[in-house]
């Protein structure tokens, strides 16, 4: 535990904690990108999601991925990067906080189960491309998908109040 309470003193005393602290417009535009970066990301998932719980049917599921994935993967590039940042400004303040745990947990479970889908059940989507219900696994991982990103973003939303 000494470790990573080095290393978050460590991150606080940086020029770039420091920046966000004490600047006063510094914080809300670093945040204004990583919410833009979130709505990217969670709606690029949702409307895959969607398309696997049989909505749009006509779509074909695997033009649809290879269509959203990337927007997906891309907004990581400004996710990432700005909450790091805002982590960095009170990092102790951030690790000790039980929603915050949570939200990076949910964080976890939403990978694991993006890879579970893509790595399995996903495998076969020809057969369910079109016009066709999707596998109720594939179904299931899709309604789980969509509750798993709702409460991140309702964790973000709360960590303002906690």
């Amino acid at each position: 535990m000494e470790g990573a309470a080095g290393l978050l003193g460590w991150l606080e005393a940086t020029p770039l904690a420091a920046a966000m602290r004490g600047s006063t417009w510094m914080y809300p535009i670093v945040e204004i990108f990583h919410i833009t970066g979130f709505a990217i990301l969670v709606g690029s998932v949702a409307l895959f999601d969607l398309r696997v719980l049989g909505f749009a049917r006509a779509l074909p599921v695997q033009a649809l991925a290879r269509h959203l994935l990337p927007w997906a993967v891309a907004s990581l590039g400004l996710i990432v990067p700005a909450g790091l940042m805002m982590f960095s400004a009170h990092p102790h303040d951030f690790a000790g906080n039980p929603v915050f745990q949570l939200k990076l947990s949910l964080i976890a479970l939403a990978g694991l189960n993006a890879a579970w889908f893509h790595l399995g059940v996903y495998r076969g989507a020809a057969s369910w491309n079109t016009q066709v219900a999707a596998p109720p696994l594939a179904r299931v991982q899709a309604a789980a998908s969509l509750a798993i990103w709702i409460a991140v973003i309702c964790c973000g939303r709360l960590l303002a109040y906690t």
